[in-house]
């Protein structure tokens, strides 16, 4: 992101980049108006992950803009004298198709199963009239296809692309795919799956005090395990060393990046 475009101040957290954003949606509609970017939103267990992850964390430090998802890392800035206000992924992107269907962007959908995707087709219009979906295109596609409707999502050249593939498939995959491309491009991760109905956001009063963790854990308690990047994310900003990455497993996946 230019310096003409950022108004606020680029930090690191773990020496990765973060945006001390006072409004976030301002900035994201500045990077749209000077030609579009990539949009990252970071928390500690993305922060974590970047760390083992090596095209993770390139793609983090190639991104246009990093806000300030998490409580983490919202803690974090503020132990080096910065102070943010959290800023959600899933209020961003809603903001963003609600100025998309008042400024006629033309918006992609990508990722999520195909009940999740057929649900925010119906409704999403509903909810933002004049909405242009010119692309809803679940994550469950066979592996040989996904070259084609690659092309065809960059012939289009929407001005907003968010993708629901995942961490760290969306990311690279945006990294991978965005370049020259106009827009502002979005992993937005569960956001389509509590969109649809299919799954409930945490109680405000839980993202007040900053314990929406727990309650994403009693909602599925098989992520137990990436919960634990939670302490791991506190012990290293406290004492202030990058934390050596553990030994990696491959892992496949259905969807591209």
């Amino acid at each position: 992101m230019s310096s003409a475009v950022r108004s606020n101040q680029r930090r690191q957290v773990l020496s990765l980049p973060i945006d001390a954003c006072s409004d976030v949606l301002e900035a994201a509609l500045a990077l749209h108006r000077h030609g579009g970017g990539q949009l990252v939103t970071l928390n500690a267990e993305m922060t974590m992950t970047a760390l083992e992850r090596p095209e993770l964390e390139q793609a983090i430090r190639q991104a246009d803009l990093v806000i300030p998802d998490g409580a983490g890392v919202v803690w974090a800035l503020r132990r080096q004298g910065v102070w943010v206000r959290r800023s959600p992924g899933i209020e961003l992107a809603h903001d963003l198709l609600a100025h998309s269907a008042r400024q006629g962007w033309r918006v992609a959908l990508i990722g999520a199963s195909p009940e999740v995707m057929d649900t925010l087709v119906e409704r999403l219009p509903q909810q933002h009239p004049g909405l242009q979906l010119v692309m809803a295109l679940h994550g469950y596609q066979p592996a040989e296809v996904w070259p084609e409707l690659e092309r065809q999502l960059l012939a289009l050249q929407p001005d907003l692309v968010l993708a629901a593939l995942g961490v760290p498939r969306q990311e690279t995959w945006i990294a991978r795919l965005r370049r020259g491309q106009p827009g502002l491009w979005m992993g937005v991760g569960g956001s389509f799956d509590v969109w649809s109905g299919q799954k409930k956001r945490a109680p405000r009063w839980m993202g007040t005090l900053q314990i929406e963790w727990l309650y994403r854990l009693l909602q599925e308690p098989r992520r137990w395990r990436r919960m634990l990047s939670l302490p791991k994310f506190a012990l290293a900003v406290i004492s202030g060393s990058r934390p050596r990455p553990a030994t990696q497993k491959p892992t496949g996946g259905r969807t591209p990046g």
